[in-house]
């Protein structure tokens, strides 16, 4: 990722891949063994589920970056081979907009699009001031805090001007959280790193859940508020548990604090959490500090012991942490694994780019295969296993590797070691390039990305000039591609205004947060705007304003966030009672708000709101569903994936209007009626589109969480309809 803080499909693993790993084999750490603690009588699942395990990780791929270069997965083959042999690896899976960590969790964990949670512009967002300039959000804060403007301290800082809540639903109060529905079930639910039900920032998120005048906001202040690698850091951030009532875990500690949901639907009072490994290591391991898989004490760069920071998850601790709260009786686990891509240092100290191949990509990998069997085996010796655990492991989205061709040709990274000489995404200084090439001195910001969401000062109207003509001159930039020394035309390949973004998902209840516009660039290039140079040195293709930075110990070279397949396509792998062995499914059209749904349907529990996505019966035991869903069935699943194409980030409605959007953008027709015309055209067939979706939204949901048959020829109206306004956006995508 950018920092937390910042293609065929494969065959089985190769042969060569896998001696090389079998090499290195090694058995599970000796640690001292302790009894598993009984879960709480008050939790049931259904289909004998006793156990949830979900695993998110960062930026690690099903498919392959480079064709000799096996896979992340190829390359873990105690975790690709669990899946295949158990259960489903789907491997048609599909991110939401826009492609970044916190959006990808955060869908993931709701089962809703950012719209209705907050989070469409991540890792961090700008929004606008009355005054028409902007400010920076951070995507990452607690899941009661108010919107994250990083400046302080103090928290929030005084010119903060919008403190809607940071994770905001389409009423414009704090979302549903989704822990809700199990700890209502009497679970316990355990929280290893995991986007926002986590303690995110020792600035905003400490005096938030413990009170601003607390002993640990008190801490917090004393030690540099807002900063990583701290003890307070590693005191209270990325490690939390979120109680049932009545827990044991909760009730064994003195530090247990109120869990507050003021906008929970059905209320949420008499409900308790720990946050923090200072509170959560000694209740769940009271032997002594927590350990890695490997039997180190886990601690951050400068010795604190705990947290260790997120870029310091890497499978050997976060699998640590998840295995250590199913021992002691937590049944309910999610976490997040950092990248393998990029070489971390000590817990995050640093942050080095590797090429697909090259020699410390592949250790790491190595090293999180070894960890996957030591996690396998140590659940197997506690009971733990597949045929009681329902296991769901995923990702947040895919990303697009910049650099050179390796060197040697025909490299494989397993028996010979892929280099590389340029590794690194062409760093764009999008402003100033505006100002050289088209002497347009219009000021914006940028949420710096691939795909910069554009903030134009004074906040703008839509068709106001000043946005139509930076909009016209974004889709026309070209300059000189550092990499291949030609001058690169359409650098800029999709355009979205506020119509198309709110089709795109892209729109929240907070209109401070909306950007005037979103360009979405070629995967190579990173933009960022700044007044300094105010232009770049002729001529127009000058380098001072397109760089690729050198490599260093900071360096980035993995480009998210945009909407090439490379990013957008992921996977998800599904093992446990009631999912079907099928290997692997690449034929089931998924998206990140589909796990959501499938989850909670084996589980027989239900969310307090409707989720965006459906439960995937394809890889489920038929016996597994409710009757509600085995009536019509074949008829539910055509709908279901009607329904995906119809409203996903990613579905063809979505992608169809974007070539609308953006062909429309790009037009500078007399009156500009191209331009309003098109945009017309979008915004009715999103209204369409989002009436007719609620409706089938509310009728999947019901069919699997509330035993509602629905009705044949109900399921084709809807069908019909959905096809009907698909055809129509097709047709507006190919000019007709």
């Amino acid at each position: 990722m950018k920092g937390r803080g910042k293609s065929v499909l494969v065959a089985l693993v190769l042969g060569a891949l896998v001696a090389a790993v079998a090499a290195g084999v090694s058995t599970q750490t000796a640690r001292a063994k302790a009894p598993v603690a009984a879960v709480s009588s008050d939790c049931t699942f259904a289909n004998g589920i006793k156990h949830v395990i979900q695993i998110q990780f960062d930026n690690t791929h099903f498919l392959r970056d480079n064709g000799n270069v096996p896979s992340d997965l190829e390359q873990m083959p105690h975790l690709l081979n669990f899946i295949r042999g158990n259960g489903t690896l789907l491997t048609n899976d599909h991110t939401v907009l826009i492609s970044h960590t916190a959006t990808g969790i955060l869908s993931t964990l709701t089962g809703v699009y950012p719209d209705r949670m907050g989070q469409p512009v991540s890792n961090s967002f700008r929004y606008f001031t009355p005054s028409g300039a902007s400010r920076t959000g951070v995507a990452f804060a607690y899941w009661t805090a108010p919107l994250y403007d990083p400046a302080g301290p103090p928290f929030p800082p005084a010119a903060q001007t919008d403190r809607t809540p940071e994770m905001i639903n389409e009423n414009g109060k704090i979302a549903p959280a989704p822990w809700v529905p199990f700890t209502r079930n009497g679970c316990d639910v355990g929280q290893v790193a995991t986007a926002n039900t986590i303690l995110e920032n020792t600035g905003i998120d400490i005096p938030s859940f413990f009170g601003p005048f607390s002993p640990e906001a008190i801490q917090a202040n004393g030690d540099s508020p807002g900063a990583s690698a701290t003890q307070t850091f590693a005191d209270y951030v990325g490690i939390g548990v979120h109680c049932a009532q009545g827990s044991a875990i909760c009730g064994a500690s003195a530090h247990a604090h109120a869990d507050l949901l003021p906008d929970e639907p059905g209320g949420y009072a008499g409900y308790d959490a720990l946050m923090g490994a200072k509170y959560v290591d000694p209740v769940i391991k009271p032997s002594g500090p927590m350990t890695d898989l490997n039997g180190n004490v886990i601690q951050d760069q400068n010795g604190h012991i705990g947290f260790p920071g997120f870029d310091g998850m890497e499978a050997r601790v976060s699998l640590s942490w998840v295995a250590q709260m199913q021992e002691a009786g937590i049944p309910v686990t999610y976490a997040y694994v950092s990248d393998a891509h990029d070489e971390h240092g000590t817990s995050g100290n640093i942050h080095f780019a590797y090429g697909p191949g090259e020699a410390g990509y592949t250790q790491q990998l190595h090293e999180y295969d070894l960890a996957f069997q030591q996690f396998f085996d140590r659940l197997a010796a506690d009971g733990i296993n597949k045929s009681n655990t329902l296991f769901l492991f995923t990702v947040d989205e895919g990303d697009h590797f910049v650099g050179d061709e390796p060197t040697p040709a025909g490299c494989d990274g397993v028996t010979t070691p892929c280099n590389y000489n340029r590794v690194g995404e062409i760093n764009g200084n999008l402003s100033a390039m505006i100002r050289t090439e088209f002497g347009d001195n219009t000021p914006f910001t940028v949420h710096s990305d691939d795909a910069p969401n554009v903030y134009i000062t004074g906040n703008p109207a839509q068709t106001a000039s000043s946005t139509r003509n930076l909009e016209r001159e974004m889709g026309q930039l070209h300059w000189r591609n550092p990499y291949t020394g030609l001058d690169q035309h359409n650098i800029m390949v999709a355009l979205a205004d506020q119509t198309e973004m709110r089709a795109l998902h892209m729109v929240t209840a907070d209109p401070a947060r909306t950007p005037t516009f979103t360009p979405f660039a070629d995967p190579d290039w990173f933009f960022f705007a700044s007044a300094s140079p105010a232009t770049c040195p002729p001529p127009a293709t000058d380098t001072t304003c397109a760089t690729i930075p050198a490599r260093t110990s900071q360096s980035f070279a993995w480009n998210h966030g945009d909407l090439q397949d490379e990013i957008a396509s992921t996977w998800a792998g599904y093992v446990g009672p009631g999912i079907k062995n099928l290997g692997e499914d690449n034929n089931v059209w998924t998206d990140h708000t589909d796990h959501r749904p499938t989850l909670l349907t084996l589980l027989g529990l239900k969310d307090d709101y409707y989720t965006d996505g459906r439960a995937v019966t394809q890889i489920a035991d038929e016996n597994a569903l409710p009757v509600s869903l085995r009536v019509h069935h074949p008829s539910i699943e055509k709908l279901a994936a009607t329904y995906k194409q119809l409203t996903a980030s990613f579905g063809s409605f979505s992608m169809d209007t974007l070539v609308a959007s953006t062909r429309g953008i790009s037009s500078n027709t007399a009156g500009d009626q191209q331009y309003l015309d098109t945009r017309s055209a979008i915004d009715s067939l999103t209204n369409e589109r989002n009436a007719l979706a609620a409706q089938i939204r509310a009728g999947l949901n019901q069919a699997q969480f509330d035993g509602v048959k629905l009705d044949e020829n109900q399921i084709k109206a809807w069908d019909d309809a959905a096809e009907d306004i698909l055809s129509r956006a097709d047709a507006l995508a190919n000019g007709s």
